[in-house]
């Protein structure tokens, strides 16, 4: 009597399980991936940018770049280089943390030592890193900052650089959702795409 009642419990059970388990792990993981590759195929395959055949990057993801003639993202606390894609995450300091108030002064530093004709104030996004650490845009107040130094570095007019920000300006979602901001990446391969930029000239990015 008893293993007849478990039984007839056991096996609606297991029937559900399985169809649960198709449904929800086979079918509905396919039918969202064909919809996203019909309708989004870019993000989908991951927002990767490919030049001459080859990929460069992906929006989605931070780079570090350092080199004077390019725009730099913000500081990146991924274990063991900076913007590690294997290693997302934050520095994990808080704001009353001795080490935080050291970081941001050192980056600071840096930053005048880069440029020291730089008048604007610092912005925060260029001396905190993020939660993540592969944060790949940053505001349009860092980009700006930076434009005086990226221009002398490549001979190029300031003027020609602050509007090439604008023009790669992402605005707030719906209008007002978010903050105006630029993607490093795409703003750096605009940069060297610039007829009479030293990159453009050689073809290369870094």
């Amino acid at each position: 009597m008893l293993n007849t009642h478990l039984k007839s419990q056991l096996r609606p059970a297991i029937v559900l399980f399985g169809a649960l388990t198709l449904l929800c792990g086979v079918l509905y993981p396919l039918a969202v991936t064909a919809i996203g590759r019909a309708v989004f195929p870019s993000q989908v395959a991951g927002s990767i940018i490919e030049q001459q055949g080859r990929p460069v990057g992906s929006l989605l993801i931070g780079q570090s770049f350092s080199a004077p003639q390019y725009f730099w993202g913000r500081p990146s606390a991924t274990a063991p280089m900076p913007a590690n894609a294997a290693a997302s995450g934050g520095s994990n300091l808080g704001p009353l943390n001795p080490a935080l108030a050291d970081a941001v002064r050192s980056r600071i530093a840096a930053l005048k030592a880069a440029d020291p004709a730089a008048v604007l104030p610092v912005p925060v996004d260029l001396v905190t890193a993020s939660a993540s650490g592969l944060d790949p845009e940053i505001s349009v107040a860092a980009a700006r900052y930076q434009a005086g130094r990226v221009a002398r570095a490549r001979g190029l007019d300031a003027a020609r650089v602050l509007a090439l920000i604008e023009g790669q300006q992402l605005l707030p979602l719906a209008g007002w959702f978010g903050e105006a901001r630029v993607n490093v990446l795409a703003l750096n391969l605009a940069l060297d795409s610039l007829a009479g930029s030293p990159a453009a000239r050689s073809g290369h990015t870094q």
